[in-house]
């Protein structure tokens, strides 16, 4: 088992910056692959940012050059430093881990950008 603790969201204007911070827990082997989604109501939840099991940066083609992924392995933790905040960033980020791809999830953080 994992668990994963969000934190870091708010209520920010357009073009300003954010950083989410998930803090993981439990079975190693199983954050060998973590990231973040978001999810806006009445539609999939879709792939943000995320880090590899080989370590590998992957990010949405909406959010390159705006966010940042990266992992403290001592803590555990994978923050996303989200710049250039646009209207469209609003929805719930859920931070995501599992052994391959996403299969522990977090409980969301509300991320608001008003224009």
């Amino acid at each position: 088992q994992v668990q994963l603790v969000e934190s870091g969201g708010g209520l920010v204007q357009a073009g300003g910056s954010l950083r989410l911070s998930c803090a993981a827990s439990g079975w190693i082997f199983g954050t060998n692959f973590m990231g973040w989604y978001r999810q806006v109501p009445g539609k999939p939840r879709e792939a943000v940012a995320a880090i590899d099991r080989d370590g590998s940066l992957i990010y949405a083609d909406s959010v390159k050059g705006r966010f940042i992924i990266s992992r403290d392995g001592a803590k555990n933790t994978v923050p996303l430093q989200m710049n250039s905040l646009k209207p469209e960033d609003t929805g719930v980020y859920y931070c995501a881990a599992g052994p391959v791809t996403a299969f522990y999830w977090g409980q969301g953080t509300q991320v608001t950008v008003s224009s």
